[in-house]
C-alpha cells in the first residue's frame, strides 16, 4: 500500500521539485534562518528597548530562594520527559533497571533540547545508550522509530487548544498573521499521528507484527508528550511569576506554546531564536518591559536547557568515562575493566566494559562550559555585598589580580578541551591543575562560591575518568590551529563587548545612595581581554601540553634495510614488498618483530603499503597492536592496496573498505601469444625481431655508465614532470641497483625503453614490472614487444605469475547498492579518459590475458573517506625525496 502511495506522489513533479530542495543540506541549513530572520523584522522594536546591564543587574539581585524554587521546578520538569524512556521500556519489555532508564532518559533529553530538533539527536543517543544495556537491535529499532514521531504530539495538542481558544492567543496573532500557519501545521499533525500508529504499515514495521498500537499505548504516548509541554510551559510561567510579580497564567502559557511551535518548525537547536523571539512579542505585548521580559527568557534558558544539560554532561562523563582498561578501548575489543568503589557505588552490575567516545566528548565540553562560565563571571558585575565581604577579607590588589587569572585561566580552559576530548594524558594534568586555581581566583576576585565549585565538580569528574587520558600527544593542522585561534579570539572580542557594556550599563542603574568608584577600579576590560588571549596561547606553546610531537618520531624513526632484507629473505613478501627499499616508508615491528607494518604518515593518518607481512596468525594481533601504538599520538591506521584475501583481518578490527581497482596478475604455466585472438601480439613480436631490437636482462649491480643512460632516458620521459611516489617507483640509483633491469635497444643499439624489476619475496611465485620509461618517438608496439620479452624471462625462471600493475577504478562502484563515492569513482572511470585514460589502461592490459584481482582501501570508520582521499592524493604526489610526514 505505501508503495502504491509512494509512486502516486511521485508523479506530481512539485512532490520530486519539494523533496530534491530538502535534500539540499544548504536549504536545511538556511531554514531555521530565515524563520529566525522573519521572528526578527515582526519584533525589532521591542528588541531595541532591552538594555543588557539593567537585565544583569536585575538578574544579580533575584533572592536565593527564588532562584532554587525557579531551578526546582525546571529540574523537574526536565525529569518529567523520563516518561518517554518508561513508556518504550513497558511497550518494548526492554530489560532496564529504573533508575538506569531514567539516567539513559535524563542524558538523551537534555542533549536533544540543546542541540537537535525533532528528537534526533535523542534518538542517536538513545541508540548509543541503549546498546550499553545489551539491547539487541531487534528491540532496540522500532523503539527509536515508535519513539521519535510521538515527541511533539503534546505541542501539537495544546496547538488545538490555541486554536479552539482553550488558550486565549488572540492578540499575538493578530498582531503576527503569519503565526496562524504554523499553529495549524502542528495541530494537523496529531490525527496524523494517530492514524500512523493505528496503521497496519507502523504494526508491521514497528510492533514486530504484533498487530496495531493499542489505543491505550497512544493515549499514554500522547500523554506523555502532553505532560513534557505542559510542564516546560508551566516553568515557563513560573519563572514570569517570580521575575515578573503575579502573571495570569492562561496567557503567559498560551504565549509560550505559540512561541514553543514556532521554536519547533524553525528546526533550530532548541527553538533558539524563534521561540526567545516570539515569546519576547507576546510577554511586550502584556505590558512587560522588554528588559524584564529578556529576563525571564534568559533564566528559563539558563534553568530549563543549560543546567540540566550540564548536568546530563556529568551523567554522561560517568557513564562512558568510568575508569577503565585503555588498550581494550583503543583496539575496539571489549574486555571488562576491574571495578573500583566508586564503579560499584556508581551502577551495578555491568556499567564497566567498552566506553564509548561520547564520555570524553562530554569531559571536554564541561571543560569547555567551564572556560566560558569563568569568562562570562570576570565580564558581568559582581553582587554588591559580595565585593564588600571580599573586599573586607582580601585586598584590592588581590581581588584584581585574581580577575585577570580568572580570564586566563578561562582561556587556557577553552584551549584545553580540545586536548580533553581527545584524551591526552597533559591536557588532563594541566586541566586538573586550572580547574582547581579556577575555583580559588573565582572566590578571592568576589566570593563567586558558584563558579568556584562547578569547577570544583569538573575537576573531580576529571579525576574519576583520569584513566582515559592515555595519549601522548595528538596531531594538530595548521588549520586546526588557526580554526581555535580564530574562535578564541571571537570569544575575547565577546568578552571585551559583554563586559564593557554591562558594566556600563550596571553603573547606570545602581541604587541611589551607592558609590561606584571602586567598582571602577576593576580592570580594564580592553586589556583584560587581549592579555588573556595572548598569554593562553603563550603558555600553552611554551608549555607543549597538547602537542610533544617529538615523541611521535619513535613510530616513524625505524627504516632498518638490513633487518628488512633478512625478514623478506624468509618468503614473507608480497608485489609491493620491493618499494621498500625506496626509504620513503617507515617500519613498525609487532609481535616481537614477526610482523612488519610498512607506513608512511600523512597528517593524522599512518598509511601502510599492502597488507601487514608475517605469518597469517599473528596478523590480528599485530594489526591491535599498531593500531594502539599509533592512537598514542592521536594518529589512524589504512591499509593502501589491500587484498582480498586479508579483508577478513580488517573487517574483524571494524574496518570499512572501498575498492580503488583491479591489478591484473597473468598465470604464466598458462599464458601463450598462440590462436586468433593473439595474432596482433605475434605480429608485434615477428616485426620486432624482424628489425632487429634486442632485449635483455641485467642484472644487479649496474655500470655507472648504464645507469646514466637510464637517466636520460628517464628525464625525457618526465619532460620537466615531478616523480611520483608512495606507491609508485621513481628513479633512484641505489633503488635500480637492487633488482634486475629489462632493456629494450633499437637497431642501432640505441636504448629504446626500460623497466625494473620488482620480485615478490615470496619464494620464487611473483615478480612484478616496477618503474617503466622509453623514448618519446619509440615506434608502435615498443611496450608490447617490451612486456612480452619479460613475460617469456619469468616464465623461463620459473616464476608462476606476473603482476603487470593494476587499472585504477576499474569495476568500481557498478554493483548494486555501491557507496555513493564508488558510484562518483565509476564516472570517473567512464568519462575522464581523456584527464586519466584509466579505461584505456585496462583495455591495454587486457591483451595479455591477466586474472583480474581487485585492491581496496581499508579504513578505521571514524575516518572521512572523501578527506582520506585528498591525503592519500596528497601522499603519492609528495616528492620522493621528501622526509618525514606532514603534520
Amino acid at each position: 500500500m505505501h508503495t502504491v502511495i509512494k509512486n502516486k506522489l511521485e508523479r506530481f513533479k512539485i512532490v520530486r521539485l519539494l523533496i530534491s530542495i530538502y535534500r539540499i543540506k544548504a536549504v536545511r541549513a538556511l531554514f531555521p534562518l530565515l524563520i529566525i530572520g522573519l521572528v526578527y523584522l515582526e519584533g525589532q522594536h521591542e528588541l531595541k528597548q532591552i538594555h543588557l546591564g539593567k537585565i544583569i543587574r536585575d538578574l544579580k539581585s533575584v533572592p536565593v530562594p527564588s532562584i532554587m524554587q525557579m531551578l526546582g521546578i525546571s529540574l523537574l520538569s526536565v525529569a518529567v520527559m523520563s516518561t518517554y524512556d518508561y513508556l518504550i521500556r513497558r511497550h518494548f519489555r526492554l530489560e532496564i533497571g529504573w533508575l538506569r532508564t531514567f539516567r539513559y532518559a535524563w542524558i538523551a533529553n537534555t542533549f536533544n533540547n540543546m542541540i537537535g530538533f525533532a528528537g534526533l539527536a535523542g534518538a542517536g543517543l538513545r541508540t548509543l545508550l541503549y546498546k550499553r544495556s545489551s539491547v539487541p537491535a531487534s528491540l532496540l529499532a522500532p523503539a527509536i522509530v515508535f519513539l521519535s514521531p510521538l515527541m511533539i504530539t503534546g505541542l501539537s495538542l495544546l496547538g488545538w487548544g490555541t486554536i479552539t481558544g482553550i488558550l486565549p492567543a488572540d492578540r499575538l496573532l493578530e498582531a503576527h498573521r503569519w503565526l496562524d500557519f504554523a499553529i495549524w501545521g502542528m495541530a494537523l499533525y496529531l490525527p496524523f499521528f494517530v492514524l500512523l500508529q493505528r496503521s497496519a504499515l507502523f504494526a508491521k514495521w514497528v510492533n514486530r507484527g504484533e498487530g496495531r498500537t493499542a489505543w491505550l499505548t497512544v493515549v499514554a504516548s500522547v500523554g506523555a508528550s502532553f505532560l513534557e509541554w505542559v510542564f516546560a510551559g508551566l516553568t515557563f510561567w513560573f519563572i514570569a511569576g517570580e521575575l515578573l510579580g503575579s502573571t495570569p497564567f492562561l496567557t503567559v502559557f498560551s504565549i509560550y506554546v505559540v512561541a514553543a511551535i514556532a521554536g519547533i518548525l524553525s528546526m533550530a537547536p532548541g527553538g533558539i531564536g524563534a521561540f526567545d523571539l516570539i515569546a519576547l512579542l507576546g510577554l511586550t505585548q502584556l505590558g512587560i518591559k522588554s528588559d524584564h521580559a529578556m529576563a525571564v527568557l534568559v533564566i528559563y534558558r539558563l534553568f530549563y536547557y543549560i543546567i540540566p544539560w550540564l548536568i546530563g554532561l556529568v551523567l554522561a562523563a560517568l557513564e562512558f568515562g568510568l575508569p577503565g582498561t585503555k588498550g581494550a578501548e583503543r583496539s575496539g575489543d571489549r574486555v571488562d575493566a576491574p571495578l573500583t568503589v566508586w564503579q560499584k557505588i556508581w551502577g551495578w552490575p555491568g556499567q564497566y566494559t567498552f566506553l564509548s567516545d561520547l564520555g570524553v566528548w562530554a569531559l571536554g565540553k564541561l571543560v569547555l562550559a567551564s572556560g566560558l562560565l569563568l569568562l562570562l563571571s570576570a565580564a558581568t558585575p559582581e553582587l554588591l555585598y559580595r565585593l564588600k565581604v571580599t573586599e573586607e577579607l582580601l585586598s584590592l590588589p588581590v581581588m584584581q589580580i585574581s580577575h585577570h587569572l580568572s580570564v586566563l585561566i578561562g582561556f587556557m580552559l577553552i584551549l584545553l578541551s580540545r586536548g580533553i576530548s581527545l584524551r591526552v594524558r597533559r591536557a588532563y594534568a594541566w586541566t586538573s591543575l586550572l580547574l582547581l586555581s579556577g575555583a580559588v581566583f573565582a572566590f578571592t576576585k568576589g566570593f563567586d562560591y558558584e563558579e568556584a565549585l562547578f569547577l570544583l565538580v569538573v575537576a573531580m569528574i576529571l579525576w574519576i575518568s583520569r584513566s582515559r587520558f592515555y595519549r601522548i600527544s595528538v596531531p594538530f593542522s595548521a588549520k586546526s590551529t588557526l580554526w581555535w585561534l580564530l574562535l578564541t579570539s571571537a570569544v575575547a572580542l565577546s568578552y571585551y563587548g559583554l563586559a564593557s557594556y554591562t558594566h556600563h550599563g550596571f553603573l547606570k542603574h545602581l541604587p541611589p545612595g551607592i558609590q561606584p568608584e571602586w567598582l571602577r577600579q576593576h580592570s580594564n576590560v580592553a586589556v583584560t581581554a587581549a592579555g588573556g588571549l595572548i598569554f593562553s596561547w603563550l603558555l600553552l606553546t611554551m608549555l607543549v601540553a597538547l602537542r610533544p610531537q617529538h615523541k611521535a618520531d619513535t613510530l616513524l624513526a625505524d627504516k632498518d634495510m638490513a633487518r628488512l632484507e633478512r625478514f623478506l629473505s624468509e618468503g614473507w613478501g608480497n608485489a609491493l614488498s620491493h618499494m621498500l627499499f625506496l626509504g620513503d616508508k617507515s617500519f613498525y615491528w609487532a609481535q616481537e618483530g614477526r610482523v612488519l607494518f610498512a607506513f608512511a604518515r600523512v597528517r593524522d593518518k599512518l598509511v601502510v603499503l599492502g597488507d601487514p607481512l608475517g605469518p597469517m596468525n599473528l596478523l590480528n594481533n599485530g594489526i591491535s597492536e599498531f593500531r594502539q601504538a599509533a592512537d598514542l599520538y592521536g594518529l589512524s591506521v589504512v591499509f593502501y592496496q589491500a587484498t582480498p584475501a586479508y579483508l577478513p583481518l580488517y573487517h574483524e578490527q571494524g574496518y570499512r573498505f572501498f575498492k580503488l581497482g583491479e591489478e591484473a596478475l597473468v598465470p604464466l604455466a598458462d599464458f601463450s601469444i598462440s590462436g586468433s585472438r593473439n595474432a596482433s601480439l605475434r605480429s608485434v613480436k615477428g616485426r620486432f625481431e624482424r628489425e632487429g631490437y634486442h632485449f635483455e636482462i641485467t642484472e644487479a649491480q649496474h655500470s655507472k655508465e648504464l645507469l646514466q643512460e637510464l637517466r636520460l632516458l628517464s628525464e625525457e620521459w618526465l619532460a620537466g614532470r615531478m616523480e611520483k611516489g608512495y606507491s609508485l617507483g621513481w628513479f633512484s640509483e641505489p633503488y635500480l641497483q637492487l633488482a634486475p633491469l629489462a632493456l629494450l635497444r633499437g637497431p642501432e643499439g640505441h636504448l629504446l625503453a626500460f623497466a625494473s624489476m620488482a620480485p615478490g619475496y615470496d619464494g620464487q611465485k611473483s615478480v612484478s614490472v616496477d618503474l617503466m620509461r622509453h623514448h618519446k618517438d619509440t615506434p608502435n608496439g615498443t611496450m608490447d614487444y617490451l612486456f612480452l620479452c619479460l613475460l617469456a624471462w619469468a616464465k623461463a625462471r620459473g616464476y608462476k605469475s606476473f603482476n603487470l600493475g593494476s587499472a585504477p577504478l576499474s569495476n568500481v562502484g557498478g554493483r548494486f547498492g555501491a557507496l555513493r563515492e564508488e558510484k562518483l569513482a565509476r564516472l570517473v572511470f567512464e568519462r575522464g579518459g581523456h584527464w586519466y585514460g584509466f579505461s584505456g589502461l585496462r583495455r591495454y592490459k587486457e591483451k595479455f590475458n591477466p586474472v583480474w584481482e581487485p585492491r581496496y582501501l581499508a579504513y578505521p570508520a571514524a575516518v572521512t573517506l572523501p578527506l582520506l582521499t585528498l591525503d592519500l592524493v596528497r601522499l603519492v604526489s609528495r616528492h620522493p625525496e621528501e622526509e618525514g610526514g606532514d603534520e
